[in-house]
C-alpha cells in the first residue's frame, strides 16, 4: 500500500503547528523555571496515558540531564511514575484523586505544577490543579484541543490548537526538549546541536 500522502500530511499539520506556537508563553515557563530551581521548588508533573509517559520523561530530562551539569538540581517529581500508589489511590479513593490526594500535606507554597492533559479536561489532572492554586503553586497546563478546562486554570499554557492527539503529544515532548536544549546552553554552557 502507498501511504506517502498520509505520511506528508501529518508532516504537513506538524509543522504549521509548531509554526505557531507561542514563543512568549515557552520563555514565560522557562523563566518560572528558573526561579523555582533557585528557591527550591518543586516541580509536580503529570497526566494520564501518552501525557504520563511524557511527564515521566520531563522528570527524567530535568533531575537527570539538565541537573547532571549544575550545582543546584532540579527537584521534578512526577505523579504518575509510582504505580502502586496510583493504583491504590484509584482502588480505595478514586481514579480522580490519583494526584490531588498525592499533593496533600506535600505540597508548599511557590512550587510548580506541570499539568499535561490533551483533552485539558482529565478530572484527576484538573482536581490537582485546583488544589494546587489554593495552596499558591503556579500552573503550567500542556493542552491541545481548545484546551479545555486546564488552559483556562493555567497561569501559563503551552497549547498545542489542534483536534489531534498524536500532533499534540509530538509538540508536548518537543516542549520538553526545547527547554531542555536551552537550558542546557544557558544553565550548562552545552550545545548538542553542532553546525
Amino acid at each position: 500500500m502507498e501511504y506517502n500522502d498520509l505520511i506528508k500530511t501529518y508532516l504537513e499539520q506538524e509543522i504549521d503547528i509548531l509554526k505557531r506556537i507561542d514563543v512568549s508563553a515557552v520563555n514565560e515557563v522557562l523563566n518560572l523555571l528558573e526561579a523555582g530551581i533557585k528557591r527550591e521548588a518543586t516541580i509536580y508533573v503529570f497526566g494520564n496515558g501518552g501525557s504520563a509517559a511524557t511527564a515521566s520523561h520531563f522528570q527524567n530530562d530535568f533531575n537527570k540531564g539538565v541537573s547532571e551539569h549544575i550545582d543546584k538540581k532540579f527537584r521534578f517529581l512526577c505523579l504518575n511514575d509510582n504505580v502502586a500508589t496510583v493504583m491504590a489511590v484509584a482502588n480505595d479513593v478514586g481514579y480522580e484523586e490519583v494526584f490531588r490526594f498525592q499533593l496533600q500535606g506535600k505540597i508548599k507554597e511557590g512550587d510548580i505544577l506541570m499539568a499535561i492533559s490533551g483533552s485539558g479536561n482529565s478530572p484527576n489532572v484538573i482536581n490537582a490543579v485546583e488544589y494546587g492554586k489554593k495552596q499558591g503553586c503556579k500552573v503550567v497546563g500542556l493542552t491541545g484541543y481548545s484546551g479545555g478546562r486546564l488552559k483556562e486554570l493555567s497561569d501559563i499554557s503551552l497549547h498545542v490548537p489542534i483536534n489531534s492527539m498524536q500532533i499534540t503529544e509530538d509538540v508536548h515532548m518537543i516542549f520538553n526538549h526545547l527547554m531542555m536544549s536551552v537550558f542546557y546552553k544557558s544553565m550548562c554552557g552545552i550545545d548538542h546541536i553542532k553546525n
